[in-house]
């Protein structure tokens, strides 16, 4: 063997093959490097940009926390008008000492956004509590409409039902007196009407009509009213009370009123 032919066997030779792990293609060592770099790439921007944030907000603080110097324009324009570091603003130095807070936006929204956010949500509120107020207003008419209806309803009811008690009342005491026709038709309970015959007359027919019409237009109320005085001034009797009077002194002296309410 010549001494130029290298030893494949010699410590030499065998450095110079590169490290490779059995199993392992070639492809899939160069992708996971480029992917390993790639995520140290990342982590090392991201880094950056953490400490930049960080670095401006320790630096923002640091400049607030501290007060102009008169190296600041505008600090220095005050002074030479007279003003002096911890005194007021203004002529009598009432105004303000402390500068205007600063105020970082963090969002993306638009200058005065804040503002009409506000104004929309009061006069939201403000629309909500109107809209309340006329519910319950409308809820207090309604239940108060209610109550008068009903109020009406007996009302109308207990008329009814003293006008009854009259009628009865007056044609026992006409009766007692020998009255056989009542002062008008419905001065006494109402008599079962027989049927018309077929043969009457135009002239009978329009003459109940207006019969009819005229007490149309009298309510139970009115009737009651008419009844009641006629009983008082020609028996004097009263039906709330009950009583027949000897009279009319009697019936003013002991009987409460002529009214329902005078005897409650």
């Amino acid at each position: 063997m010549a001494d130029e032919e290298d030893d494949y066997m010699s410590d030499a030779f065998l450095n110079q093959i590169p490290e490779v792990r059995p199993g392992m293609p070639m492809l899939k060592r160069v992708k996971d490097a480029i992917k390993k770099e790639a995520t140290i790439k990342e982590k090392n921007q991201q880094n950056r940009q953490k400490s930049y944030k960080e670095q401006e907000r320790e630096s923002r603080e640091a400049v607030l926390q501290s007060s102009i110097s008169n190296e600041n324009k505008g600090f220095a324009l005050l002074q030479k008008m007279g003003y002096k570091a911890g005194q007021g603003l203004g002529k009598e130095g009432a105004g303000r000492v402390e500068p205007i807070p600063l105020n970082i936006k963090t969002d993306r929204g638009g200058i005065g956004m804040e503002e009409a956010k506000k104004r929309k949500a009061k006069e939201e509120l403000r629309h909500y509590r109107q809209k309340v107020r006329v519910q319950q207003q409308a809820e207090k008419q309604s239940l108060e409409d209610y109550r008068v209806r009903k109020r009406t309803e007996r009302d109308e009811r207990q008329t009814e039902s003293d006008l009854r008690r009259s009628q009865r009342a007056c044609e026992q005491l006409d009766s007692q007196k020998g009255i056989t026709t009542p002062r008008d038709c419905w001065y006494w309970p109402e008599k079962e009407k027989e049927a018309e015959e077929e043969d009457d007359t135009e002239d009978e027919e329009e003459k109940d009509k207006e019969e009819v019409d005229e007490d149309e237009e009298l309510t139970a109320l009115d009737k009651l009213q008419f009844l009641t005085s006629y009983l008082r001034g020609v028996h004097f009797y009263c039906i709330w009370c009950g009583t027949t009077y000897n009279d009319e002194e009697d019936l003013d002296s002991n009987c409460p009123g002529d009214t329902a309410a005078d005897h409650d």
